[in-house]
């Protein structure tokens, strides 16, 4: 009788789940029950997103860091570049406000408001001609694309970085450098230089075409748009020679000098030793920089003069 009884408590039991279960089946969920769902589905995801940044490799967290910091000064320029623009607004508004009193002056005369319209765009010409103009105002006979070059068996090897690498889906695979001919370029933004290890190296530029140098000049970012904030990778002190022979043979001392990491990113130096014979190559010498141990970054090196008449 126990067993009979047990067995058709059980199937009563199975009989009413299954009822149960076909009748939650038709029944659809309330609205509030469905958004707890969903909120805890997102948290999950977050959740989920987390762990996957705690499981990150250093090296890409490192990366992520640097680039927000990248984005960081960024916005600051945005920023400093807005006040500037308000700070020509308000110009422009000082000046638009002299035009008025100075039309007003002329009692309405057509042709003094000619002349002073004339005289503005004579003005904001010339200052937009200065921006475009380069700071140095000489030719730069290392400039690649003028066709100056860098020879390899001249120059220091690059700096090996194992953080700065190529990733495809999240694996490095490739470690990435700088080549020295990035020193020969106009574009001068953070990061793209040419590091070499210590704080010590040389350099071979085959110029454009043979000169008789006059000046070099040297040119770094400022702590203001570096994401390390310093610039402690910086050349400090440096020696330029001249070599008179096809890039070998002896070297002619031009000078040597300090690069001031407190004062202008562009700084040009007057060569120290004159020379009567046209150079095709020019070797620059790092002696120092401004105190990072592991390498030091170069970011642009001109040379000037004037040009053989013979070639």
């Amino acid at each position: 009788r126990k067993i009979i009884l047990s067995m058709m408590l059980a199937l009563t039991f199975l009989v009413v789940g299954l009822r149960s279960h076909q009748w939650l089946k038709e029944i659809e969920f309330p609205q509030k029950s469905r958004q707890v769902y969903a909120t805890i589905a997102e948290y999950g995801s977050r959740l989920y997103n987390y762990q996957a940044r705690l499981r990150m490799p250093k090296e890409q967290l490192e990366l992520l860091k640097k680039e927000s910091q990248t984005l960081e000064n960024n916005f600051r320029e945005i920023l400093f570049l807005i006040e500037q623009i308000d700070v020509l607004k308000a110009l422009l508004r000082d000046v638009k406000d002299g035009v008025s009193n100075q039309s007003w002056s002329t009692h309405g005369d057509p042709a003094g408001q000619q002349d002073t319209t004339e005289e503005m765009l004579n003005l904001v010409n010339y200052v937009l001609k200065k921006l475009r103009e380069d700071q140095v105002q000489m030719a730069d006979y290392a400039l690649k694309s003028a066709g100056a070059s860098i020879i390899e068996a001249g120059t220091s090897e690059s700096y090996k970085n194992h953080k700065a690498k190529l990733y495809w889906h999240g694996i490095g695979f490739l470690n990435y450098e700088m080549p020295p001919d990035i020193i020969l370029q106009p574009d001068v933004y953070p990061g793209k230089c040419w590091a070499f290890p210590g704080s010590q190296g040389h350099t071979l530029v085959k110029l454009a075409r043979k000169i008789i140098p006059t000046a070099v000049t040297m040119e770094h970012i400022s702590e203001k748009v570096s994401p390390s904030g310093n610039i402690s990778s910086a050349p400090k002190e440096f020696s330029v020679y001249g070599i008179m022979k096809k890039c070998e043979g002896e070297e002619t001392f031009l000078g040597q000098f300090i690069y001031n990491k407190t004062g202008t990113t562009v700084q040009t130096f007057k060569l120290q030793r004159a020379v009567s014979e046209s150079l095709l190559c020019v070797k620059l010498k790092i002696l120092s920089n401004w105190g990072h141990p592991e390498y030091t970054c170069l970011y642009r090196f001109r040379v000037h003069g004037t040009p053989s008449v013979h070639t």
